[in-house]
């Protein structure tokens, strides 16, 4: 039977502020290497047994552009991207994903994108092993064989053995507290809970089901009155609002694992693995000095031992630091003890609360034809840094608010104004008065790059009326 991966990416980082935002989340991040945990993620299972080359997503409508190229760049297939117009958690996703699969004859390999795994070919091996369960009806869950007493995860508890790699599951325990968790360690049958499965598309939809009604309807229906949008497929807002959010342990593994017919399996998995859930994670799994830091960008640093110093920009210098964490961006800074990194989403929470922008979005925000930067921001007035990728091209729009001034740095522009379009090179300018149909689009072979200066009463970003788009926008702010 093939393996179909599926990749959830729906989760939002909030722990590992700054660098991850609302609409910038950890997994579409470079952490670990010089690929985003979903690159990897979707990477890591090439080459393992009966493994299908495309990959299924499922992730928020408003990464959707970012998924794409992150995959198309690594020129990995997609069997489907699957948008998710609000977050329900993963019950509701995985349900969305089998719903997309019920037809094949297939078993799918559920996996977070935000994971590290370091050892492919033993993670393979547990795929190999989860495989044969899922095709006899089990569902099977990677259960991490744990390194310390860890409070930050969930465990497994291993029940009796099916065969030489897999046990059947005696219960799922929720983060334990330090005491706890030393006993789970001293034991020896409990593992970390992953948050991996390897099941077939109907065992989960039986289940759910008969565990989650409510939930199956609202999915299905969603799913059924959903409609394909070129690389994605875009749900039925309205009846996916009404389904119950909730997690897969919550909403079906530790009900199943109550009842006395329950087929729910567990391969210990032994791969350098990390969910990156806070800083000191991220820490723990990184390349070190001799002194224990973590040193990455534009940083000096003296006499700091077991730190990590991440400077995006600007120059970061740390003096003495021991166990710290300093984490700076272009418009915000962290400085945090290793100890209380987990408490960092409570700063999100404060800025959510405050009406700020900083947990929504970095300065530069990605679009599909590149990207836009602030500079600086005044009464009626504010500056842009805007790239343009090479053939790409913005929506022919107007704003009913402000004017703008493009003064071009780099490559040339072709601006269409009204009924006029012309090109504008290096050192050049144009106007864009308020109320102007107009188009900006890059018919060079490199980055479009220019500065736009925008005065006028309103300057947000829904002054945005969509004539034509390529990227299917027309209909939205």
């Amino acid at each position: 039977m093939q393996i179909k991966p599926v990749i959830l990416s729906g989760g939002s980082g909030t722990r590992l502020w700054p660098l991850s935002r609302q609409l910038f989340p950890k997994q579409l991040l470079p952490l670990v290497n010089h690929h985003t945990m979903l690159q990897d993620t979707a990477m890591r299972v090439k080459g393992a047994t009966n493994m299908s080359p495309d990959v299924l997503v499922v992730c928020n409508e408003e990464h959707r552009f970012l998924v794409a190229e992150q995959l198309r760049s690594m020129n990995v297939p997609t069997d489907s991207i699957i948008l998710e117009p609000v977050g329900k958690n993963t019950a509701p996703a995985l349900t969305l994903a089998a719903l997309a699969l019920q037809n094949k004859d297939c078993s799918m390999l559920v996996m977070p994108a935000d994971h590290v795994i370091q050892n492919t070919a033993a993670f393979h091996d547990a795929i190999k092993q989860a495989a044969k369960l899922a095709e006899q009806g089990y569902i099977a869950t990677f259960g991490i064989v744990p390194a310390r007493a860890e409070t930050g995860y969930g465990y497994i508890e291993q029940g009796k053995a099916i065969n030489e790699q897999a046990f059947q599951v005696a219960r799922f325990v929720e983060k334990p507290d330090r005491t706890t968790a030393q006993g789970y360690l001293d034991a020896g049958t409990f593992l970390w809970n992953s948050g991996m499965f390897m099941l077939t598309p109907q065992t989960w939809l039986t289940h759910l089901s008969r565990l989650q009604p409510a939930m199956m309807q609202a999915c299905e229906q969603a799913y059924c009155n959903g409609q394909a949008d070129k690389d994605f497929y875009r749900l039925d807002k309205a009846a996916f609002a009404t389904s119950p959010s909730d997690s897969i342990d919550y909403a079906v593994m530790e009900k199943l694992v109550a009842t006395p017919e329950a087929k729910v399996a567990v391969v210990p998995l032994q791969a350098g693995w990390s969910d990156v859930g806070a800083w000191d994670a991220l820490w723990d799994i990184t390349n070190k000095d001799p002194a224990g830091n973590v040193v990455k960008g534009d940083v000096v640093n003296i006499g700091s031992q077991n730190s990590m110093l991440l400077s995006e920009g600007r120059l970061v210098a740390g003096v003495g630091l021991d166990s710290m964490v300093v984490v700076e961006t272009a418009d915000a800074v962290l400085v945090a003890h290793k100890d209380r990194v987990q408490d960092v989403k409570e700063v999100v929470t404060w800025l959510k609360a405050e009406g700020r922008d900083e947990h929504l979005t970095h300065r530069r925000v990605y679009r599909p034809w590149g990207s836009y930067e602030g500079i600086d921001v005044g009464e009626r007035y504010q500056v842009k840094r805007i790239t343009v990728n090479p053939q790409a091209s913005l929506s022919l729009q107007m704003h009913h608010h402000r004017a703008e001034h493009w003064i071009v740095v780099k490559g040339t522009a072709k601006v269409t104004r009204d009924d006029e379009v012309f090109l504008v090179s290096e050192n050049e300018s144009t106007y864009i008065p308020i109320g102007t149909r107009h188009r900006l689009e890059n018919p060079g072979t490199i980055p479009l790059e220019m500065i736009e200066v925008q005065s006028g009463s309103y300057l947000g970003e829904d002054d945005i009326v969509r004539f034509e788009d390529i990227y299917g926008r027309e209909k939205e702010k």
